[in-house]
């Protein structure tokens, strides 16, 4: 497996010299003036950290390394006889930061098949929790458990140069990847199928043995898991999940340490379940209008109730995006392909003609269109997939391609332990009054 290994090295090596020419020459440069509501906001749209993986442009969406959603569906290796984006040729983007061979995909793909072995006291950890856990506490647990053979953790105990520090980071993140499906079928099978587990099949690609160990073999839906690991992967660095995978990693926490804070923040509400209150508020809608296929006009009333009770329309809006989400479109344009008529389908595209409109018009709300939750619990929803509680360990698979390369990279550039500056609302009440900066 080196030679991916030492492609990512020789452009981690460029990339260094390129920071170290920027910081020399423009360090004391100012990226932006931070404003009062920033601090108190969740420090919104404050330029605070790098990502090298993707970058989200308002207007266009989420690029990876430059390439949009549709180059990317376009662009991108795929498996056999199918037409959407295999997830390792993604990896492989994020990483070296050019678009991959077939051979590169196979070679990846190989390589996971090779490290997915899960080790035993892992599935006894799972065990040891009760059936009803829910699936993303039982995730985090068994990630916690497979720290064990972290390669990071044991080669610094022993004394590794900090030059050393990204290729150890490299092989976790590697064998982590290789073993998340195993992990998250084993999780979905015992809760919800009275654990009837499934054996994985290494002929597989990685997102197809992930849907056939979870019990889906039908080509579409392995062509729908293939979609959906990879628009999910990444979406820059600020988002919870990814910044908590970064913040711990700096603190040269191991990768498994470091993804499992990751997946803590992608469970929580605001973060990582809004696919689920997507289906539940389609669901209450269908139920109060008493129909499966609501008209356009019944879904506008709806929405005009649901705003009314002070309450949000889920799926719409994204912090950063003023436009259509790209990943919305791209699992439109799949649903058109493989389920036309699924009326849940149908009401997510009738939601999607008529919300924008009322949105806009309470002026209350910058961005009105839809965003990747709008459409992808409908899909899954479509397969059988109906556990809304398991969509975030989806999510949390794919999230592991961009959290983990971006990871990588953060050792290769040798990036230090994160520690910004906090104040105190009286340093704050201080500074207004004086108009100078007061230490804090």
């Amino acid at each position: 497996m080196g030679y991916i290994k030492d492609r990512f090295k020789a452009q981690a090596d460029t990339q260094i010299q390129v920071i170290k020419g920027i910081i020399d020459e423009h360090g004391n440069k100012e990226l932006d003036k931070v404003t009062i509501g920033q601090v108190y906001m969740g420090m919104r749209g404050i330029p605070g950290l790098v990502t090298e993986t993707s970058l989200l442009d308002a207007n266009e969406g989420i690029r990876f390394r430059g390439f949009s959603i549709p180059e990317l569906r376009e662009k991108l290796p795929k498996a056999e006889g199918g037409s959407e984006p295999l997830p390792e040729g993604l990896f492989y983007l994020m990483l070296v930061g050019e678009i991959p061979t077939h051979e590169d995909v196979e070679h990846i793909s190989a390589t996971w098949a090779r490290r997915s072995h899960v080790p035993n006291h892992v599935f006894d950890t799972i065990e040891a929790l009760p059936p009803h856990t829910h699936p993303m506490t039982q995730f985090c647990v068994a990630i916690l458990s497979l720290q064990t053979e972290s390669k990071f953790a044991k080669a610094y105990k022993e004394g590794i140069s900090k030059k050393e520090h990204w290729s150890y980071t490299y092989e976790d993140a590697m064998t982590l990847i290789a073993r998340l499906p195993r992990i998250a079928a084993y999780i979905y099978r015992r809760r919800y199928k009275n654990g009837d587990h499934i054996q994985p099949d290494g002929m597989l690609d990685w997102s197809a043995n992930f849907a056939h160990m979870m019990g889906y073999d039908k080509d579409s839906f392995k062509e729908l898991m293939r979609l959906y690991l990879t628009i999910h992967a990444d979406h820059e660095g600020g988002n919870v999940s990814a910044h908590a995978v970064h913040l711990v990693g700096s603190a040269l926490s191991d990768p498994y340490l470091a993804f499992t804070a990751g997946m803590t923040g992608l469970a929580g509400p605001l973060h990582g379940l809004a696919n689920q209150e997507v289906i539940r508020w389609i669901e209450e809608l269908q139920k109060e209008i008493g129909s499966e296929c609501p008209t356009k006009e019944q879904i506008a009333e709806y929405i005009k109730k649901t705003l009314a009770e002070g309450k949000v329309v889920p799926g719409y809006g994204h912090a950063v995006l003023r436009q259509t989400d790209p990943r919305f479109v791209a699992q439109m344009e799949f649903a058109k392909k493989h389920c036309p008529e699924d009326p849940v389908v149908q009401t997510v595209w009738n939601v999607y003609e008529v919300a924008p409109a009322i949105l806009d018009a309470t002026g209350k709300i910058k961005n009105p269109w839809p965003n990747v939750d709008a459409h992808s619990g409908a899909l899954l929803k479509h397969y059988g997939l109906v556990e809304e509680e398991f969509y975030t360990v989806l999510f949390g698979v794919s999230r592991a391609l961009g959290v983990l390369a971006s990871l990588c990279w953060d050792r290769a550039l040798g990036f230090p332990i994160e520690r910004p500056k906090s104040v105190t609302t009286e340093w704050v009440q201080q500074f207004i009054g004086s108009g100078v900066t007061v230490a804090g």
